[in-house]
Protein backbone atom coordinates (compact mmCIF):
# COMPACT_ATOMS: atom_id res chain seq x y z
CA UNK A 1 0.00 0.00 0.00
CA UNK A 2 1.06 3.24 -0.94
CA UNK A 3 0.43 5.54 1.53
CA UNK A 4 0.64 8.88 3.71
CA UNK A 5 0.01 9.76 7.41
CA UNK A 6 -0.26 12.75 8.78
CA UNK A 7 -0.07 13.24 12.75
CA UNK A 8 -0.72 15.91 14.90
CA UNK A 9 0.17 16.17 18.89
CA UNK A 10 0.69 18.49 21.80
CA UNK A 11 -1.51 18.96 25.34
CA UNK A 12 -4.68 18.24 25.89
CA UNK A 13 -7.01 21.36 25.29
CA UNK A 14 -4.18 22.44 22.78
CA UNK A 15 -7.35 21.27 19.79
CA UNK A 16 -5.12 18.32 18.50
CA UNK A 17 -8.67 16.29 18.00
CA UNK A 18 -10.09 18.96 15.91
CA UNK A 19 -6.41 19.35 14.07
CA UNK A 20 -6.98 16.00 13.20
CA UNK A 21 -10.34 15.20 12.01
CA UNK A 22 -10.20 18.57 9.62
CA UNK A 23 -6.70 16.30 7.82
CA UNK A 24 -9.15 13.17 8.43
CA UNK A 25 -12.15 14.90 6.80
CA UNK A 26 -10.30 16.37 4.21
CA UNK A 27 -9.28 13.24 2.59
CA UNK A 28 -12.60 11.39 3.37
CA UNK A 29 -13.78 14.63 1.10
CA UNK A 30 -11.25 13.79 -1.64
CA UNK A 31 -13.12 10.57 -1.70
CA UNK A 32 -10.19 8.72 -0.08
CA UNK A 33 -10.68 5.85 2.16
CA UNK A 34 -8.91 7.68 5.49
CA UNK A 35 -8.92 5.59 9.66
CA UNK A 36 -7.96 8.64 12.02
CA UNK A 37 -6.76 7.36 15.53
CA UNK A 38 -7.58 9.62 18.47
CA UNK A 39 -4.78 9.18 21.61
CA UNK A 40 -5.80 11.18 24.28
CA UNK A 41 -5.72 11.84 28.41
CA UNK A 42 -8.27 11.42 30.66
CA UNK A 43 -7.49 15.36 31.70
CA UNK A 44 -9.03 18.18 30.15
CA UNK A 45 -5.85 19.90 29.65
CA UNK A 46 -2.57 19.17 29.78
CA UNK A 47 -0.94 15.36 28.91
CA UNK A 48 0.26 14.26 25.60
CA UNK A 49 -2.26 13.52 23.20
CA UNK A 50 -2.38 13.50 19.74
CA UNK A 51 -4.19 12.58 16.61
CA UNK A 52 -3.37 10.54 13.40
CA UNK A 53 -4.97 10.52 9.35
CA UNK A 54 -4.44 7.69 7.74
CA UNK A 55 -4.58 7.51 3.78
CA UNK A 56 -3.62 5.62 1.01
CA UNK A 57 -4.48 3.82 -2.52
CA UNK A 58 -5.60 0.78 -0.52
CA UNK A 59 -8.60 0.94 2.38
CA UNK A 60 -7.01 1.20 5.81
CA UNK A 61 -7.83 -0.25 8.87
CA UNK A 62 -5.78 0.87 11.60
CA UNK A 63 -3.70 3.93 12.32
CA UNK A 64 -0.90 2.17 10.75
CA UNK A 65 3.32 2.14 11.98
CA UNK A 66 4.73 5.46 11.13
CA UNK A 67 3.91 8.94 10.58
CA UNK A 68 4.92 11.06 6.99
CA UNK A 69 3.97 14.52 8.27
CA UNK A 70 4.28 15.46 12.18
CA UNK A 71 2.96 19.17 13.27
CA UNK A 72 4.37 19.60 16.64
CA UNK A 73 2.68 21.86 18.75
CA UNK A 74 5.27 21.06 21.68
CA UNK A 75 8.54 20.35 22.14
CA UNK A 76 7.04 16.51 23.56
CA UNK A 77 5.56 15.67 20.68
CA UNK A 78 8.87 16.13 18.70
CA UNK A 79 10.31 13.77 21.46
CA UNK A 80 7.75 11.26 21.56
CA UNK A 81 6.94 10.70 17.51
CA UNK A 82 9.85 12.47 15.70
CA UNK A 83 11.37 8.34 15.50
CA UNK A 84 8.37 7.53 13.81
CA UNK A 85 8.56 9.90 11.04
CA UNK A 86 9.31 7.99 7.59
CA UNK A 87 12.16 9.16 5.54
CA UNK A 88 10.69 11.83 3.22
CA UNK A 89 8.79 12.76 6.22
CA UNK A 90 8.42 16.32 7.35
CA UNK A 91 8.64 17.98 10.98
CA UNK A 92 6.16 20.97 10.74
CA UNK A 93 6.43 23.45 14.58
CA UNK A 94 6.97 27.14 14.94
CA UNK A 95 10.66 27.73 15.86
CA UNK A 96 9.66 30.80 18.11
CA UNK A 97 7.87 28.00 20.36
CA UNK A 98 11.11 25.73 20.90
CA UNK A 99 14.26 24.30 18.80
CA UNK A 100 14.22 21.05 17.54
CA UNK A 101 17.13 18.34 17.61
CA UNK A 102 18.37 15.83 15.53
CA UNK A 103 15.56 14.13 13.64
CA UNK A 104 16.01 10.72 11.96
CA UNK A 105 17.63 10.01 8.40
CA UNK A 106 15.36 11.81 5.72
CA UNK A 107 13.01 13.85 7.37
CA UNK A 108 13.16 17.65 6.89
CA UNK A 109 12.09 20.19 9.67
CA UNK A 110 9.65 22.75 8.69
CA UNK A 111 9.34 26.08 10.99
CA UNK A 112 5.95 27.28 10.09
CA UNK A 113 5.70 31.44 11.61
CA UNK A 114 2.37 29.94 13.36
CA UNK A 115 2.12 32.17 16.25
CA UNK A 116 3.23 35.02 14.04
CA UNK A 117 0.36 34.68 11.59
CA UNK A 118 -2.07 34.14 14.69
CA UNK A 119 -1.05 37.63 15.92
CA UNK A 120 -2.02 39.13 12.41
CA UNK A 121 -5.53 38.34 13.55
CA UNK A 122 -6.59 37.75 17.22
CA UNK A 123 -4.65 37.58 20.53
CA UNK A 124 -5.47 34.59 21.15
CA UNK A 125 -3.01 31.88 20.36
CA UNK A 126 -5.33 28.89 19.80
CA UNK A 127 -5.54 30.42 15.95
CA UNK A 128 -1.72 29.02 15.49
CA UNK A 129 -3.33 26.07 14.75
CA UNK A 130 -5.51 26.78 11.77
CA UNK A 131 -1.92 27.99 10.73
CA UNK A 132 -0.32 25.08 11.03
CA UNK A 133 -3.29 22.73 9.95
CA UNK A 134 -2.85 24.71 6.74
CA UNK A 135 1.15 23.92 6.21
CA UNK A 136 0.49 20.00 7.23
CA UNK A 137 -2.66 19.87 4.87
CA UNK A 138 -0.37 21.40 1.96
CA UNK A 139 2.02 18.57 2.61
CA UNK A 140 -0.26 15.97 2.93
CA UNK A 141 -1.95 16.84 -0.74
CA UNK A 142 -5.16 18.02 0.96
CA UNK A 143 -6.13 20.95 -1.89
CA UNK A 144 -6.73 24.72 0.48
CA UNK A 145 -10.53 24.54 -1.17
CA UNK A 146 -11.51 21.45 0.22
CA UNK A 147 -9.70 22.71 3.24
CA UNK A 148 -11.67 25.50 3.27
CA UNK A 149 -15.05 23.84 2.96
CA UNK A 150 -14.09 21.29 6.30
CA UNK A 151 -13.13 24.66 7.90
CA UNK A 152 -16.31 26.39 7.29
CA UNK A 153 -18.26 23.85 7.82
CA UNK A 154 -16.32 23.29 11.46
CA UNK A 155 -16.40 27.10 12.58
CA UNK A 156 -19.65 28.08 10.54
CA UNK A 157 -21.65 28.04 13.89
CA UNK A 158 -19.38 30.65 15.32
CA UNK A 159 -20.39 34.02 16.36
CA UNK A 160 -18.24 36.61 14.86
CA UNK A 161 -14.88 36.74 12.99
CA UNK A 162 -13.69 33.51 13.90
CA UNK A 163 -14.37 31.86 10.60
CA UNK A 164 -12.67 34.75 8.54
CA UNK A 165 -10.07 33.97 11.37
CA UNK A 166 -9.26 30.42 10.45
CA UNK A 167 -9.83 30.50 6.67
CA UNK A 168 -7.25 32.88 6.33
CA UNK A 169 -4.76 31.66 9.19
CA UNK A 170 -5.06 28.26 7.09
CA UNK A 171 -4.24 30.06 3.94
CA UNK A 172 -1.22 32.08 5.18
CA UNK A 173 0.10 28.55 6.96
CA UNK A 174 -0.77 26.75 3.42
CA UNK A 175 1.23 29.08 1.15
CA UNK A 176 4.22 29.26 3.34
CA UNK A 177 4.43 25.41 3.15
CA UNK A 178 3.93 25.85 -0.65
CA UNK A 179 6.93 28.07 -1.09
CA UNK A 180 9.46 26.46 1.57
CA UNK A 181 8.75 22.72 1.34
CA UNK A 182 6.85 20.80 -1.66
CA UNK A 183 4.01 17.90 -1.53
CA UNK A 184 4.86 14.51 0.52
CA UNK A 185 5.00 12.36 -3.17
CA UNK A 186 2.95 10.01 -1.52
CA UNK A 187 0.20 12.31 -1.12
CA UNK A 188 -3.14 11.45 -2.50
CA UNK A 189 -4.93 12.43 -5.72
CA UNK A 190 -9.17 13.27 -5.66
CA UNK A 191 -10.35 10.07 -6.11
CA UNK A 192 -13.56 10.35 -6.39
CA UNK A 193 -17.07 11.24 -4.73
CA UNK A 194 -16.80 12.39 -1.17
CA UNK A 195 -17.18 9.47 1.39
CA UNK A 196 -19.19 9.61 5.13
CA UNK A 197 -16.59 9.58 7.76
CA UNK A 198 -17.99 8.48 11.33
CA UNK A 199 -16.29 6.91 14.07
CA UNK A 200 -17.52 3.96 16.03
CA UNK A 201 -19.76 5.74 18.48
CA UNK A 202 -21.55 7.37 15.64
CA UNK A 203 -22.06 4.17 13.40
CA UNK A 204 -23.16 2.74 16.54
CA UNK A 205 -25.94 5.52 17.28
CA UNK A 206 -27.08 5.77 13.57
CA UNK A 207 -27.21 1.91 13.38
CA UNK A 208 -29.54 2.14 16.23
CA UNK A 209 -31.68 4.83 15.38
CA UNK A 210 -32.01 2.66 11.39
CA UNK A 211 -32.84 -0.08 13.58
CA UNK A 212 -36.30 1.75 15.28
CA UNK A 213 -34.31 2.47 18.20
CA UNK A 214 -36.66 5.13 20.38
CA UNK A 215 -35.33 5.33 23.84
CA UNK A 216 -31.97 5.55 25.29
CA UNK A 217 -31.00 5.79 28.62
CA UNK A 218 -27.35 6.14 29.37
CA UNK A 219 -24.86 7.23 32.43
CA UNK A 220 -22.02 9.07 30.19
CA UNK A 221 -18.67 7.23 30.82
CA UNK A 222 -15.77 6.92 28.50
CA UNK A 223 -15.83 5.80 25.81
CA UNK A 224 -19.14 5.20 25.07
CA UNK A 225 -20.45 8.71 26.05
CA UNK A 226 -20.57 9.90 22.30
CA UNK A 227 -23.58 7.07 21.42
CA UNK A 228 -25.70 9.69 24.31
CA UNK A 229 -24.08 12.96 22.70
CA UNK A 230 -24.79 11.62 19.10
CA UNK A 231 -28.46 10.83 20.15
CA UNK A 232 -29.12 13.73 22.29
CA UNK A 233 -28.14 15.90 19.03
CA UNK A 234 -30.08 14.11 16.80
CA UNK A 235 -33.20 13.20 19.10
CA UNK A 236 -35.90 14.84 17.15
CA UNK A 237 -34.83 13.90 13.50
CA UNK A 238 -34.58 10.38 14.52
CA UNK A 239 -37.48 10.34 16.83
CA UNK A 240 -35.84 9.24 20.26
CA UNK A 241 -35.94 9.90 23.84
CA UNK A 242 -33.14 9.60 25.63
CA UNK A 243 -32.42 10.09 29.03
CA UNK A 244 -29.34 10.76 31.12
CA UNK A 245 -29.89 8.43 34.04
CA UNK A 246 -28.48 9.28 37.66
CA UNK A 247 -26.10 6.20 37.55
CA UNK A 248 -25.87 2.72 35.31
CA UNK A 249 -28.17 0.85 37.76
CA UNK A 250 -31.39 3.45 36.67
CA UNK A 251 -29.94 3.47 33.00
CA UNK A 252 -30.09 -0.42 32.09
CA UNK A 253 -33.78 -0.46 34.26
CA UNK A 254 -35.24 1.88 32.63
CA UNK A 255 -34.15 0.31 29.26
CA UNK A 256 -35.42 -2.63 30.56
CA UNK A 257 -38.74 -0.69 31.36
CA UNK A 258 -39.37 0.62 28.22
CA UNK A 259 -38.75 -2.73 26.46
CA UNK A 260 -40.86 -4.30 28.35
CA UNK A 261 -43.43 -1.33 27.91
CA UNK A 262 -43.53 -1.66 23.99
CA UNK A 263 -40.27 0.01 22.54
CA UNK A 264 -36.91 -0.72 21.43
CA UNK A 265 -34.56 0.27 23.90
CA UNK A 266 -30.84 0.19 24.27
CA UNK A 267 -28.00 1.65 26.90
CA UNK A 268 -24.60 1.91 26.42
CA UNK A 269 -21.38 1.59 29.02
CA UNK A 270 -18.15 0.81 29.58
CA UNK A 271 -16.81 -2.27 31.81
CA UNK A 272 -17.27 -0.39 35.25
CA UNK A 273 -20.41 1.06 34.09
CA UNK A 274 -21.68 -2.43 33.01
CA UNK A 275 -20.45 -4.19 36.12
CA UNK A 276 -23.56 -2.16 37.71
CA UNK A 277 -25.61 -3.79 35.47
CA UNK A 278 -25.40 -7.10 35.62
CA UNK A 279 -28.49 -7.92 38.17
CA UNK A 280 -30.49 -5.89 35.77
CA UNK A 281 -29.50 -7.74 32.89
CA UNK A 282 -30.69 -10.97 35.14
CA UNK A 283 -33.60 -9.58 35.52
CA UNK A 284 -34.44 -9.21 31.62
CA UNK A 285 -32.99 -12.78 31.09
CA UNK A 286 -35.44 -13.87 33.51
CA UNK A 287 -38.52 -11.50 32.26
CA UNK A 288 -37.55 -12.41 28.84
CA UNK A 289 -37.37 -8.30 27.95
CA UNK A 290 -35.07 -7.72 24.88
CA UNK A 291 -32.66 -5.23 25.50
CA UNK A 292 -29.82 -3.92 23.94
CA UNK A 293 -26.60 -3.12 25.72
CA UNK A 294 -23.19 -1.46 24.05
CA UNK A 295 -20.24 -1.96 25.99
CA UNK A 296 -16.85 -0.29 24.88
CA UNK A 297 -14.00 -1.92 26.84
CA UNK A 298 -11.47 -0.16 28.08
CA UNK A 299 -8.20 -1.48 30.37
CA UNK A 300 -9.49 -2.15 33.86
CA UNK A 301 -9.58 -3.37 36.41
CA UNK A 302 -11.61 -0.78 38.51
CA UNK A 303 -11.15 2.42 36.93
CA UNK A 304 -7.82 1.08 35.03
CA UNK A 305 -6.54 3.71 31.79
CA UNK A 306 -9.60 5.47 31.68
CA UNK A 307 -8.76 6.63 27.77
CA UNK A 308 -6.95 3.28 26.53
CA UNK A 309 -8.12 0.14 24.78
CA UNK A 310 -8.39 -3.68 25.87
CA UNK A 311 -10.95 -6.45 25.18
CA UNK A 312 -10.53 -7.43 28.78
CA UNK A 313 -14.87 -7.77 29.21
CA UNK A 314 -15.49 -10.46 27.43
CA UNK A 315 -15.39 -12.99 30.46
CA UNK A 316 -17.24 -10.48 32.25
CA UNK A 317 -20.34 -10.34 29.64
CA UNK A 318 -20.38 -13.87 29.03
CA UNK A 319 -20.83 -14.23 33.07
CA UNK A 320 -22.77 -11.22 33.54
CA UNK A 321 -26.11 -11.75 35.52
CA UNK A 322 -25.97 -14.88 38.14
CA UNK A 323 -27.06 -18.77 37.14
CA UNK A 324 -27.63 -18.44 33.49
CA UNK A 325 -30.03 -17.36 30.61
CA UNK A 326 -29.19 -16.78 27.25
CA UNK A 327 -27.44 -13.92 25.17
CA UNK A 328 -25.70 -12.76 22.31
CA UNK A 329 -22.65 -11.16 22.23
CA UNK A 330 -21.78 -9.46 18.85
CA UNK A 331 -18.44 -8.15 17.85
CA UNK A 332 -18.09 -5.69 14.98
CA UNK A 333 -14.51 -4.15 14.04
CA UNK A 334 -15.34 -0.83 12.01
CA UNK A 335 -18.07 1.66 11.78
CA UNK A 336 -19.69 0.25 8.78
CA UNK A 337 -19.55 -3.46 10.92
CA UNK A 338 -21.06 -1.46 14.17
CA UNK A 339 -23.94 0.12 12.21
CA UNK A 340 -24.99 -2.88 10.71
CA UNK A 341 -24.30 -4.74 14.31
CA UNK A 342 -26.66 -2.34 15.84
CA UNK A 343 -29.85 -3.67 13.42
CA UNK A 344 -28.81 -7.37 13.98
CA UNK A 345 -28.37 -6.85 17.57
CA UNK A 346 -32.44 -5.23 17.95
CA UNK A 347 -33.57 -7.85 15.54
CA UNK A 348 -32.17 -10.43 17.66
CA UNK A 349 -32.91 -9.35 21.14
CA UNK A 350 -36.76 -9.08 19.43
CA UNK A 351 -36.93 -12.60 18.16
CA UNK A 352 -35.47 -14.00 20.67
CA UNK A 353 -36.78 -12.43 23.94
CA UNK A 354 -33.06 -11.74 25.40
CA UNK A 355 -30.79 -9.54 25.92
CA UNK A 356 -27.83 -8.67 23.07
CA UNK A 357 -24.57 -7.42 24.04
CA UNK A 358 -22.60 -5.37 21.30
CA UNK A 359 -19.17 -5.98 22.26
CA UNK A 360 -16.86 -2.41 21.23
CA UNK A 361 -13.99 -0.79 22.63
CA UNK A 362 -12.48 1.99 22.90
CA UNK A 363 -10.07 2.00 19.64
CA UNK A 364 -13.32 0.93 17.73
CA UNK A 365 -15.95 3.77 19.09
CA UNK A 366 -12.90 6.78 19.39
CA UNK A 367 -11.41 6.34 15.93
CA UNK A 368 -12.72 7.47 12.37
CA UNK A 369 -13.37 5.80 9.41
CA UNK A 370 -14.48 6.37 5.83
CA UNK A 371 -17.62 3.95 5.03
CA UNK A 372 -18.83 3.74 1.44
CA UNK A 373 -21.99 4.74 1.42
CA UNK A 374 -23.43 1.65 0.19
CA UNK A 375 -22.03 0.05 3.58
CA UNK A 376 -25.25 2.01 5.14
CA UNK A 377 -28.69 1.51 4.38
CA UNK A 378 -30.96 3.19 5.69
CA UNK A 379 -33.97 1.29 4.58
CA UNK A 380 -34.72 -1.07 7.53
CA UNK A 381 -37.64 -3.00 8.09
CA UNK A 382 -38.81 -2.39 11.28
CA UNK A 383 -41.58 -5.39 12.05
CA UNK A 384 -44.58 -5.43 14.39
CA UNK A 385 -42.97 -6.51 18.07
CA UNK A 386 -46.14 -7.68 19.83
CA UNK A 387 -49.01 -10.11 17.24
CA UNK A 388 -50.28 -11.46 19.87
CA UNK A 389 -54.03 -12.27 19.72
CA UNK A 390 -56.58 -11.87 22.19
CA UNK A 391 -57.76 -15.27 24.06
CA UNK A 392 -58.59 -14.07 27.49
CA UNK A 393 -57.29 -15.76 30.68
CA UNK A 394 -55.86 -18.56 28.38
CA UNK A 395 -52.81 -16.01 27.77
CA UNK A 396 -49.70 -17.71 28.20
CA UNK A 397 -46.68 -15.21 28.22
CA UNK A 398 -43.85 -18.25 29.07
CA UNK A 399 -45.82 -20.83 27.07
CA UNK A 400 -43.71 -23.77 26.50
CA UNK A 401 -42.74 -23.85 22.50
CA UNK A 402 -39.87 -26.04 20.51
CA UNK A 403 -37.68 -22.41 19.64
CA UNK A 404 -37.88 -21.34 23.34
CA UNK A 405 -39.56 -17.96 22.45
CA UNK A 406 -43.15 -17.54 23.77
CA UNK A 407 -45.92 -15.66 22.44
CA UNK A 408 -45.20 -11.58 23.46
CA UNK A 409 -48.07 -8.86 24.29
CA UNK A 410 -47.63 -5.74 25.25
CA UNK A 411 -48.59 -4.93 28.78
CA UNK A 412 -52.14 -3.16 29.32
CA UNK A 413 -53.98 -5.20 25.87
CA UNK A 414 -57.35 -6.03 26.65
CA UNK A 415 -57.47 -10.18 27.88
CA UNK A 416 -53.38 -10.13 28.05
CA UNK A 417 -52.94 -9.86 31.38
CA UNK A 418 -50.28 -11.41 32.85
CA UNK A 419 -47.61 -11.26 35.67
CA UNK A 420 -43.52 -10.85 34.66
CA UNK A 421 -41.74 -11.15 38.21
CA UNK A 422 -38.27 -11.43 38.40
CA UNK A 423 -38.16 -14.93 40.23
CA UNK A 424 -39.08 -18.10 38.25
CA UNK A 425 -42.51 -18.70 37.03
CA UNK A 426 -44.83 -20.57 35.42
CA UNK A 427 -46.37 -20.35 32.00
CA UNK A 428 -48.40 -17.66 32.89
CA UNK A 429 -46.06 -16.19 34.96
CA UNK A 430 -47.24 -17.27 38.35
CA UNK A 431 -44.12 -17.52 41.21
CA UNK A 432 -42.65 -20.83 41.46
CA UNK A 433 -40.74 -19.04 44.60
CA UNK A 434 -42.15 -18.06 47.80
CA UNK A 435 -44.43 -21.35 49.45
CA UNK A 436 -43.82 -23.35 46.18
CA UNK A 437 -40.00 -24.34 45.54
CA UNK A 438 -39.02 -27.60 46.84
CA UNK A 439 -42.39 -29.08 46.01
CA UNK A 440 -41.32 -31.87 43.47
CA UNK A 441 -44.29 -30.48 40.67
CA UNK A 442 -42.72 -27.14 41.40
CA UNK A 443 -39.35 -28.43 40.92
CA UNK A 444 -39.86 -30.00 37.70
CA UNK A 445 -41.60 -26.64 36.24
CA UNK A 446 -38.42 -25.10 37.32
CA UNK A 447 -36.04 -27.40 35.40
CA UNK A 448 -39.07 -27.45 32.44
CA UNK A 449 -38.86 -23.50 32.15
CA UNK A 450 -34.82 -23.02 32.52
CA UNK A 451 -34.67 -25.52 29.64
CA UNK A 452 -37.53 -23.57 27.31
CA UNK A 453 -35.03 -20.22 28.04
CA UNK A 454 -32.06 -22.14 27.01
CA UNK A 455 -33.11 -23.25 23.70
CA UNK A 456 -33.49 -19.77 22.56
CA UNK A 457 -29.45 -20.74 22.30
CA UNK A 458 -29.77 -22.66 19.11
CA UNK A 459 -31.86 -20.14 17.65
CA UNK A 460 -29.44 -17.61 18.64
CA UNK A 461 -26.17 -19.36 17.07
CA UNK A 462 -28.48 -19.80 14.02
CA UNK A 463 -28.87 -16.13 13.52
CA UNK A 464 -25.96 -14.43 14.54
CA UNK A 465 -23.24 -13.79 11.72
CA UNK A 466 -20.90 -16.69 11.50
CA UNK A 467 -16.50 -16.64 11.37
CA UNK A 468 -15.93 -15.61 8.19
CA UNK A 469 -12.41 -15.89 6.42
CA UNK A 470 -10.55 -13.15 4.83
CA UNK A 471 -7.73 -13.87 2.05
CA UNK A 472 -6.37 -16.78 0.38
CA UNK A 473 -7.92 -20.04 0.66
CA UNK A 474 -4.83 -22.21 1.10
CA UNK A 475 -2.97 -19.98 3.45
CA UNK A 476 0.06 -21.21 5.28
CA UNK A 477 -1.09 -19.15 8.64
CA UNK A 478 -4.27 -18.00 9.52
CA UNK A 479 -5.24 -15.26 11.54
CA UNK A 480 -8.30 -15.79 14.67
CA UNK A 481 -9.46 -12.31 16.04
CA UNK A 482 -12.55 -10.48 16.76
CA UNK A 483 -13.70 -6.61 17.09
CA UNK A 484 -11.42 -3.93 16.52
CA UNK A 485 -7.80 -5.96 16.67
CA UNK A 486 -9.21 -7.51 13.08
CA UNK A 487 -8.13 -4.27 11.72
CA UNK A 488 -4.78 -4.01 12.47
CA UNK A 489 -4.42 -7.67 11.24
CA UNK A 490 -6.44 -6.54 7.94
CA UNK A 491 -3.63 -4.28 7.19
CA UNK A 492 -0.45 -6.72 8.39
CA UNK A 493 -1.90 -9.32 5.66
CA UNK A 494 -0.51 -7.17 2.64
CA UNK A 495 2.43 -6.64 3.88
CA UNK A 496 3.23 -10.30 5.03
CA UNK A 497 1.90 -10.48 1.10
CA UNK A 498 4.75 -8.45 0.12
CA UNK A 499 7.56 -10.81 1.73
CA UNK A 500 5.80 -13.80 0.17
CA UNK A 501 3.93 -15.06 3.07
CA UNK A 502 0.48 -16.13 2.47
CA UNK A 503 -2.13 -15.36 5.32
CA UNK A 504 -5.64 -15.23 6.09
CA UNK A 505 -7.71 -14.20 8.87
CA UNK A 506 -10.80 -15.99 10.42
CA UNK A 507 -12.69 -13.31 11.94
CA UNK A 508 -15.53 -13.61 14.89
CA UNK A 509 -18.11 -10.86 14.51
CA UNK A 510 -20.29 -13.02 16.96
CA UNK A 511 -18.12 -13.93 19.74
CA UNK A 512 -20.81 -15.88 21.66
CA UNK A 513 -23.13 -18.20 20.50
CA UNK A 514 -21.04 -20.12 18.91
CA UNK A 515 -22.10 -23.08 16.77
CA UNK A 516 -20.15 -26.07 16.73
CA UNK A 517 -20.44 -27.43 13.44
CA UNK A 518 -19.54 -23.74 11.78
CA UNK A 519 -16.56 -22.97 13.85
CA UNK A 520 -15.11 -26.59 13.00
CA UNK A 521 -15.58 -26.69 9.66
CA UNK A 522 -14.18 -22.83 9.14
CA UNK A 523 -10.57 -24.41 11.71
CA UNK A 524 -10.70 -27.83 9.82
CA UNK A 525 -9.59 -25.64 6.59
CA UNK A 526 -6.31 -23.65 8.56
CA UNK A 527 -3.08 -25.67 8.51
CA UNK A 528 -1.65 -22.89 11.34
CA UNK A 529 -3.43 -20.20 13.38
CA UNK A 530 -2.40 -17.43 15.56
CA UNK A 531 -4.76 -16.24 17.79
CA UNK A 532 -4.65 -11.96 18.24
CA UNK A 533 -6.55 -10.33 21.26
CA UNK A 534 -6.19 -7.66 23.77
CA UNK A 535 -6.33 -9.42 26.39
CA UNK A 536 -4.22 -11.13 29.13
CA UNK A 537 -5.40 -14.42 29.00
CA UNK A 538 -6.53 -15.03 25.43
CA UNK A 539 -10.49 -14.75 26.87
CA UNK A 540 -11.67 -15.46 23.22
CA UNK A 541 -8.86 -18.35 22.69
CA UNK A 542 -10.45 -20.12 26.31
CA UNK A 543 -13.97 -19.24 25.21
CA UNK A 544 -13.72 -21.07 21.55
CA UNK A 545 -11.88 -24.13 23.83
CA UNK A 546 -14.94 -24.49 26.02
CA UNK A 547 -17.38 -24.33 23.49
CA UNK A 548 -15.77 -26.43 20.60
CA UNK A 549 -12.78 -28.07 22.23
CA UNK A 550 -10.52 -25.55 19.58
CA UNK A 551 -7.48 -24.76 20.93
CA UNK A 552 -5.12 -21.99 19.23
CA UNK A 553 -1.89 -22.60 20.91
CA UNK A 554 -0.16 -19.63 19.15
CA UNK A 555 -0.93 -16.33 20.89
CA UNK A 556 -0.67 -12.68 20.23
CA UNK A 557 -1.69 -11.09 23.50
CA UNK A 558 -1.52 -7.36 23.92
CA UNK A 559 -2.36 -5.50 27.41
CA UNK A 560 -0.90 -2.36 27.72
CA UNK A 561 -3.90 0.22 26.55
CA UNK A 562 -2.14 0.64 23.53
CA UNK A 563 -3.93 -1.03 20.19
CA UNK A 564 -2.57 -3.57 17.64
CA UNK A 565 0.14 -2.10 15.04
CA UNK A 566 0.58 -4.23 12.01
CA UNK A 567 4.34 -4.20 12.22
CA UNK A 568 3.31 -6.32 15.42
CA UNK A 569 1.56 -8.86 14.14
CA UNK A 570 3.86 -8.75 10.77
CA UNK A 571 6.73 -9.67 13.07
CA UNK A 572 5.45 -12.16 15.37
CA UNK A 573 3.68 -14.13 11.95
CA UNK A 574 7.34 -13.70 10.38
CA UNK A 575 8.83 -15.26 13.45
CA UNK A 576 6.04 -18.18 13.01
CA UNK A 577 6.16 -18.59 9.46
CA UNK A 578 9.87 -18.63 9.40
CA UNK A 579 10.73 -21.26 11.83
CA UNK A 580 8.12 -23.27 10.72
CA UNK A 581 6.97 -26.25 12.78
Amino acid sequence: MTEIAVRSGGQAGDGIASIGEAIARGYSRMGLHVFGFNAYQSVIRGGHVWYQARTGDARPYSQGDGADVLYALDKQTVDVHAASLRPGGTLVYDKEKFEVGDLPAGVTALSVPTLEIARKYTSQSILQNAAGLGAAAFLGGIPLDILHQVLADSFGRKAGDVVTWNLGASAAGYEFASKNARVHPHAPKKAGAPKLLMNGNQAIALGAAAAGCKFLAQYPMTPASSIMHWMAAHATEVGVVVKQAEDELGAINMAIGASFGGVRAMTATSGGGFALMVEALGMAGMTETPVVVVESQRSGPSTGLPTKTEQGDLNLMLGAGQSEFPRAILAPSNPAEAYRAMILAFQLAEDWQTPVLVAADLHLSESHMTVDRDEIDLNVDVPSLFTVDPNGHDYKRYQYTDSGVSPRALPGQPGLNFIAGSDEHDEKGHLVSDVRSGIPVWVAERQRMMDKRMKKLHGLAAHCEPPAFEGPHDADLTFVAWGSTVGAVRDAMPMLAARGKTTNLLRFPTVYPLDLTTVTQAFAKTHRTLLVEENFSGQFGRLLRAETGIHVTDRLLKYDGEPFYPYEIVSRAMEMMNRGG
